[in-house]
C-alpha cells in the first residue's frame, strides 16, 4: 500500500490497541481482551489480499487464496457488532468505553475496505471493470450475511472445514425459505447497505490500495 494508507491503518488499529490495553492494564480486568482477537481476525484478509494481489494471472493457487480471503473478510466488518458490548461499568468511565468499541469498529472497517479495495483492482487487472465490482458487491453482501452468521448464529470462519455442511445449510436457509428467516435477511441487506456506502465513501483511499495491487503485480 502507499504510506499514506498503510500509516493510517497502522495509525487506527495502533490507537485501539493502545486503547484496549490502557482498558487492561488500569481497571485490571479483561473485559475487552477479546477485541484484540478480533482485531487481529479483522487484518487476516488484509494479509491474503496482499498476497492474492501478486498472482500475474488467476490460477488454482490463486483461487485458494481468494477463497481464504472471503472466508476471513466478514471477520473485519463484524468489528461493528461489538457494539453491543457498551454499557456503564463502574471500573471504567462509559465515554472511554464508547471510544475504545469505535476505534476498534473503524479499524476493522478500514482494514477491510483496503483489503476489499485490494481484491477489486486485482480482478479488475485480471478479468476486467465490470467482472471487479460484481465481486466487489458479491464480498460486501456475502460479508453481510458473514456477520449475521458470526453475531446471531456464532458461526467462525474456520468452521468451514470442521462443520461444513451445518454452515453451509445456515448460509442457505435465507435464501431458500426467505419469509420465514426475515432476521437473517433484514441483517443481511442492512450490513449490505452500510457497507456499501463505507466503500463508496472510502474510495478516494480504497483507491490507493487498488493501485497498490496493481504496482505489487509481477
Amino acid at each position: 500500500m502507499p504510506p499514506p494508507v498503510s500509516r493510517l491503518v497502522v495509525a487506527s488499529v495502533g490507537f485501539a490497541v493502545a486503547l484496549i490495553a490502557a482498558r487492561i492494564a488500569v481497571p485490571g480486568d479483561l473485559q475487552f481482551a477479546f477485541l484484540l482477537w478480533n482485531l487481529f481476525l479483522a487484518s487476516v484478509p488484509l494479509v491474503l489480499s496482499r498476497g492474492l494481489a501478486r498472482f500475474e494471472r488467476p490460477g488454482w493457487l490463486a483461487l485458494g487464496v481468494g477463497s481464504a480471503w472471503l472466508l476471513f473478510f466478514p471477520n473485519a466488518p463484524y468489528i461493528l457488532t461489538d457494539l453491543v458490548h457498551l454499557r456503564v461499568r463502574p471500573e471504567a468511565p462509559y465515554w472511554f468505553d464508547l471510544v475504545l468499541l469505535l476505534a476498534a469498529a473503524w479499524s476493522g472497517m478500514l482494514v477491510g475496505m483496503v483489503s476489499l479495495a485490494e481484491v477489486h483492482g486485482t480482478v479488475r487487472r485480471w478479468h476486467g471493470a465490470r467482472a471487479g465490482w460484481s465481486v466487489a458487491v458479491g464480498a460486501l453482501v456475502l460479508g453481510s450475511s458473514g456477520v449475521y452468521l458470526g453475531r446471531v448464529l456464532r458461526w467462525n470462519s474456520w468452521d468451514v472445514l470442521t462443520a461444513p455442511g451445518a454452515l453451509l445449510g445456515d448460509e442457505a436457509a435465507p435464501q431458500l425459505d426467505p419469509i420465514g428467516h426475515t432476521r437473517a435477511e433484514g441483517m443481511t441487506l442492512q450490513f449490505s447497505v452500510l457497507l456499501t456506502l463505507c466503500y463508496l465513501a472510502l474510495r478516494p483511499l480504497t483507491d490507493r490500495a487498488t493501485a497498490a495491487a496493481d504496482a505489487t503485480a509481477p
